[in-house]
């Protein structure tokens, strides 16, 4: 990450997704354990609403992690890799196959 990356230039949305998804929680308690709403939270992972630093802490509280652990860089390239994952199991075989060879092709 360069130095000149700002806090809007995160999808908090996503990451505040990405840890709840990893503690197993639904949107419904991970809202109830930080104490918002559920639509609140439900509208700040889809985009639609943006969220103050104090109500990303007690989401951070909630899910166990600090405010550093959520913008930390590994964050992002785990959820890369999730994301690649996600998409890699909707392939068919023959297209897994198809990936496959490609990236093989790749490492030559």
């Amino acid at each position: 990450m360069t130095s000149d990356k700002k806090f809007y230039d995160y999808d908090v949305g996503k990451r505040i997704s990405h840890f709840r998804t990893q503690k197993n929680y639904s949107v419904n308690r991970l809202a109830n354990l930080s104490g918002i709403s559920q639509s609140f939270l439900r509208d700040v992972e889809l985009g639609k609403k943006n969220i103050t630093v104090e109500y990303l802490s007690y989401i951070c509280d909630a899910l166990d992690i600090t405010l550093a652990e959520f913008f930390s860089d590994s964050v992002r390239e785990q959820m890369s890799c999730d994301l690649i994952v996600s998409r890699i199991r909707r392939l068919t075989e023959k297209q897994r196959s198809a990936l496959l060879a490609f990236l093989d092709s790749m490492a030559e």
